[in-house]
C-alpha cells in the first residue's frame, strides 16, 4: 500500500495525480484505465479541496493499493471535513440537455459509471470514499 497526506488545496492536484500515476505505471496499467482513474481522482480530490473544509484548511489522505483477484487498483480518499456522502445524491438525468439539467452531480456520476466499485462511509469523524477499478 502506498499513501500520501497532502493539504486539500486545488494547487496540489498535480502532485496527487503524479502520485497515483507513478503507482499505475508500476502495474503497467492500460492507458484507457489510467485515464479513467485520473478523471475520478481529479473529481474526488477537487471536491474535497472545494467543500470539505469551508472555514479552514485541512488535509486529504490518499491510500492506493492493488488487489490480485481480480487485478485491480483501490484508491481511498480520507478527510476530516464536514460529513458528505456524494453517492447519496440522485444521479443526473443525462437524457436532458445541459440547459435543462440541474447543476452539479455530473462528476461523481462519471466516477460511478467508470469504476467497478465506489463506496462511502463516515466513520470516526472522517469521510472515507473508496474507488476500485479492475485492471484486467
Amino acid at each position: 500500500m502506498k499513501q500520501i497526506r497532502i493539504p486539500a488545496k486545488i494547487e496540489n492536484l498535480e502532485e496527487v495525480l503524479d502520485f497515483v500515476n507513478a503507482q499505475l505505471e508500476q502495474l503497467d496499467c492500460p492507458m484507457k484505465i489510467q485515464t479513467q482513474l485520473d478523471i475520478a481522482v481529479e473529481e474526488i480530490f477537487v471536491n474535497i479541496a472545494h467543500y470539505a473544509y469551508p472555514e479552514n484548511d485541512g488535509e486529504a489522505y490518499i491510500l492506493l493499493e492493488f488487489t490480485e483477484e481480480p487485478i485491480s487498483v483501490r484508491i481511498t480518499f480520507i478527510d476530516n471535513g464536514k460529513p458528505y456522502d456524494p453517492l447519496a445524491r440522485e444521479d443526473p438525468d443525462v437524457t436532458l440537455s445541459a440547459e435543462e439539467r440541474q447543476i452539479g452531480g455530473l462528476g461523481i456520476y462519471m466516477v460511478k459509471k467508470s469504476m467497478d466499485a465506489v463506496n462511502y462511509e463516515y466513520k470516526n469523524g472522517q469521510n472515507i470514499l473508496t474507488i476500485q477499478r479492475n485492471i484486467e
